[in-house]
C-alpha cells in the first residue's frame, strides 16, 4: 500500500512532526511504503536527515497536488488538517482520503468560509482522524462528521527522544522554557508579558525561548525594550532542543488555540511541569496541581511558575507524575493499530 502524506507547509513544526512520526512508526512494516508531499522548503532537510522520502510541490495548487497524485500513484491520500483535506479531495478522482485535523482553529469552530469549505469537501473523505475531543467537537459541523470520525491523540516515542538528549554535548540550565513557534496563535506578546513580571518577582530567573517565527524579530524587540534579554536567552530554531527542555524547572505555553501540541507531550516525557493556557488537548493531559498547571489568569500563571521554582518538593511531586502520565500515554501499539485498522478498512485487499 502506497500512502501520500499532504501537508501545505514547508517547514517542520507541530504537524509536520506527528507525519514524520507516524511515516518512522511504519517504517518497519514492508507492505507500507509512505511519501512525504508538501511544498518545497526548509523542511526537506530535515526528511532528508531522518531518510523520509519526499516529493516536492513548487506551490499548493491544484495543478502541483494533481501532478503529485499522478506521479506517486497513491493507493490512499492521508491529508493533514483542512486545508491540505481540501487539496486532496478536489485532486484526487478515485484516490480516496483520510483527512487528519491537528489543531482546534478558530475560524473551524464558527460558520466561515473555512468550516463550510471543509463541511463540502468532507463528503470525499473516508475517514477523519481528530487530534483531540476538543477539536473534533469543537467544528461547527461536527455533527455531520460523527460517523466517519475518530479521536487520534497524539503519542511520543520517549526512547529516541532520550536519545537525541544523550546527542547534545552541551550544558544548559533554566528556570522556564518556551518551544514552538513564534506567532499569532502562540500569543507570544502574552509570553513576554509573563517573563517580564517574572524577572521582576525573581531577578535571577533564567528563561529559554526557542523557535522561530514570522514574530521573531518583533518579540526580540519587545524582550530587549523592557531590558529582559539578561534573563531571557533566545535560540531560534533549534533542531534538538530536547536537552535544553530536560535542563529546565517549567515549561510554559501561552496559546490561543491548540490541539495537542508535540512539544507539550516531550516536555511530559521528560518529566517537566508545564504551565499553560487552559485551550483544547492542553486540558486532556494537564491535571491541575498534579502534573502542572492550567489558568487563564496571567496571575496565577506567574504565581505557579514561582511556586514550582521555589519549592523542590513541589517540582519533584509534579515531575514525578509527569513521568508517570507520559508512560501510560504513550502506547505506540496502539497508536499504530488505530491507523493502521483505517488504512486497511479504507483501501481493503491493497494490504
Amino acid at each position: 500500500m502506497k500512502i501520500m502524506h499532504l501537508l501545505c507547509s514547508s517547514h517542520f513544526s507541530g504537524a509536520e512532526n506527528v507525519v514524520c512520526q507516524i511515516i518512522d512508526l511504519f517504517s518497519g512494516d514492508d507492505r507500507i511504503e509512505m511519501i512525504y508531499c508538501s511544498p518545497n522548503g526548509p523542511i526537506e532537510d530535515y526528511l532528508k536527515r531522518n531518510g523520509i522520502a519526499f516529493y516536492g510541490l513548487k506551490k499548493m495548487s491544484m495543478r502541483e497536488v494533481k501532478r503529485a497524485i499522478d506521479f506517486i500513484k497513491p493507493d490512499l491520500i492521508h491529508a493533514h488538517d483542512m486545508r491540505a483535506s481540501f487539496y486532496a479531495t478536489r485532486a484526487s478522482k478515485k484516490v480516496p482520503v483520510i483527512s487528519h485535523i491537528h489543531n482546534n482553529a478558530l475560524d473551524s469552530r464558527r460558520l466561515s468560509l473555512k468550516s463550510i469549505t471543509y463541511a463540502f469537501c468532507s463528503k470525499k473523505i473516508s475517514h477523519i482522524f481528530w487530534v483531540s475531543n476538543e477539536a473534533m467537537e469543537g467544528y461547527k459541523f461536527s455533527n455531520l462528521l460523527s460517523k466517519k470520525s475518530s479521536v487520534l491523540q497524539n503519542i511520543i516515542n520517549c526512547e529516541k527522544i532520550y536519545n537525541l538528549v544523550d546527542e547534545d554535548q552541551k550544558s544548559y540550565s533554566f528556570d522556564l522554557v518556551y518551544v514552538g513557534r513564534i506567532t499569532k496563535i502562540k500569543n507570544p506578546h502574552r509570553l513576554i508579558s509573563i517573563c517580564s513580571r517574572l524577572v521582576a518577582e525573581k531577578e535571577d530567573i533564567r528563561i529559554a525561548i526557542v523557535g522561530s517565527g514570522d514574530m521573531y524579530n518583533e518579540i526580540h524587540d519587545s524582550a530587549t525594550e523592557l531590558n529582559l534579554l539578561g534573563n531571557i536567552e533566545f535560540f531560534g530554531f533549534v533542531r534538538n532542543p530536547y536537552k535544553i527542555i530536560m535542563s529546565s524547572k517549567c515549561m510554559i505555553m501561552t496559546s490561543i488555540y491548540e490541539g495537542l501540541p508535540m512539544v507539550a507531550l516531550e516536555g511530559m516525557c521528560l518529566g517537566v511541569p508545564l504551565v499553560s493556557t487552559p485551550v483544547d488537548g492542553l486540558k486532556s493531559v494537564i491535571i491541575n496541581g498534579y502534573n502542572g498547571y492550567l489558568s487563564d489568569s496571567d496571575d496565577e500563571i506567574v504565581k505557579n511558575i514561582l511556586n514550582i521554582l521555589d519549592d523542590n518538593a513541589l517540582f519533584n511531586y509534579l515531575h514525578k507524575n509527569q513521568l508517570e502520565l507520559s508512560q501510560k500515554m504513550n502506547n505506540i501499539d496502539v497508536y499504530y493499530k488505530n491507523i493502521l485498522d483505517v488504512y486497511v478498512k479504507t483501501v481493503g485487499e491493497k494490504i
